[in-house]
């Protein structure tokens, strides 16, 4: 629980809408694959996850607003003073889902005074979940069973770094030999923050750009088990900018 917010609802509202995105990635021959205004690619089953998980959201909490990444042209003047939000990304990992690798996720989180409070990562082709808020810490689950506990691993040397699978490039490798990195896992979308928040990384830096709906369930995730996150620049972290592009950052063990 957060405040009203009983987390247990928001899981099973990300496991119907992995339910319907699993409809579509096992059954679907064209997944219609359009173009998003930033030329990244946007399918059917993004929409439909879209559509489940606000109708559900608003019909729990309608006093709560949400922004999400097929509904995010919401002017900053009418968004600029939310004290509380959802933000959501239906269907994290488009480019893993189309080239059908199982990469991708159901990414829910509750913004509170501009930090992420709590966060859900489900991924639909496992069935298993990762979420985590300010009171109970972090936890993986498969759903249906008792959930685990997960806690970050510090290590003084060999870490593992969590890199991506469709965006890594040399500027992300230069910054990174600055570390004791032996290992290097590639996953797709979110779940390199669920790699470092049970323990199998201890770092993920990513340089280029991310929108705040692909980093916030990840952030909280990461955060109640014992990692920081932090911009490029050094600066926090923080959700519903004017610009709703994120900065480079870098997320390391505590």
């Amino acid at each position: 629980m957060i405040g009203t917010i009983d987390i247990n609802a928001i899981l099973r509202i990300a496991v119907e809408a992995g339910k319907a995105i699993l409809t579509v990635y096992n059954h679907d021959e064209d997944f219609e694959v359009s173009a998003k205004s930033d030329s990244s690619p946007l399918t059917k089953a993004d929409k439909i996850a879209n559509d489940m998980i606000c109708r559900d959201l608003k019909r729990l909490y309608p006093a709560i607003p949400i922004i999400s990444e097929e509904g995010k042209n919401i002017p900053y003047e009418a968004r600029k003073n939310w004290e509380v939000y959802w933000c959501v990304d239906p269907l994290d990992g488009t480019k893993e889902f189309i080239k059908r690798n199982g990469e991708f996720t159901v990414n829910i989180a509750l913004i509170r005074n501009r930090e992420p409070v709590l966060g859900v990562i489900y991924i639909p082709v496992q069935n298993l979940m990762y979420y985590g808020d300010a009171s109970s810490g972090s936890w993986k689950q498969t759903p249906g069973e008792d959930p685990i506990q997960i806690k970050a691993v510090k290590k003084n040397n060999e870490w593992t770094a969590a890199i991506s699978r469709s965006h890594a490039d040399g500027e992300e490798k230069a910054i990174l030999s600055q570390y004791p990195i032996v290992n290097f896992i590639s996953v797709g979308s979110s779940l390199k923050f669920c790699l470092l928040a049970e323990g199998k990384a201890q770092i993920y830096l990513r340089t280029g750009p991310t929108m705040e709906w692909d980093t916030a369930a990840g952030h909280a995730i990461i955060l109640f088990s014992g990692c920081n996150i932090n911009t490029l620049s050094g600066r926090e972290m923080l959700y519903n900018k004017e610009s709703l592009l994120n900065e480079g950052f870098l997320c390391k063990v505590d």
